[in-house]
């Protein structure tokens, strides 16, 4: 034991103890402990005004307006006009169909044609305008004559050509060569070969070298 419980038994008296000191809680501002009552004393206050408030109906959509009966009259009005046309055009004769080509000549309901074509013939379409010229509506012995002593190299062609249409006209359409003639002939031109030409000082010059498609039609001379 220690020399101060010592002398406490002697004495008889308690020893004094040192007492705890006790911390006073801070005091809040009165700011503070206002707010949470009157929040309390709002919220009853809020509930009550909402019950009291009717609840909002959704709002409906606005019917669209009828169109009137009037918009419907001009419809009728046309109904007439539309039987009329129906009418006429039951009247009206049937157009006759287009004509079909077989075998190098059109299946019309007149004069049987007859034709042949030559295409990519090497000379220029003003080469060969300036003899089919000479053939046109003449007769195909006559024709035959006037290719057979022309001066110019596409008269061959011509030629040719001649004696194939009536060739078709014979086997295809069993017609006579002698009792035809030449209804149409004439020249288009065709495509363009590009060829080049050596020249002086290493230079080149081009070369065109055209084609041209030549067609005959044949028809019986009664026509």
């Amino acid at each position: 034991m220690s020399d101060e419980e010592k002398l406490d038994k002697d004495t008889g008296e308690e020893a004094e103890r040192p007492k705890p000191r006790r911390t006073r809680a801070k005091a809040k501002p009165a700011a503070e402990k206002a707010e949470p009552k009157a929040a309390a004393e709002e919220a009853p206050a809020e509930e009550a005004a909402a019950q009291d408030k009717p609840a909002k109906k959704p709002a409906r959509p606005r019917a669209r307006k009828k169109p009137e009966a009037k918009a419907q009259e001009p419809a009728a009005e046309e109904a007439p006009a539309e039987d009329a046309a129906a009418e006429d055009a039951e009247k009206a004769p049937a157009k006759p169909a287009p004509a079909r080509r077989r075998g190098g000549a059109e299946t019309v309901t007149g004069p049987p044609v007859v034709r042949a074509h030559a295409k990519y013939v090497r000379s220029s379409a003003r080469k060969a305008r300036l003899v089919c010229d000479h053939i046109r509506g003449k007769d195909v012995d006559e024709a035959r004559a006037i290719l057979r002593y022309a001066p110019r190299a596409v008269a061959r062609d011509w030629s040719k050509l001649l004696e194939s249409a009536v060739a078709n006209a014979e086997h295809n359409h069993e017609l006579v060569g002698d009792d035809l003639r030449i209804k149409e002939a004439f020249a288009d031109e065709g495509p363009t070969l590009k060829r080049f030409r050596p020249r002086a000082m290493g230079r080149a010059t081009p070369i065109r070298k055209r084609t041209s498609h030549l067609t005959i039609t044949l028809t019986p001379k009664e026509s």
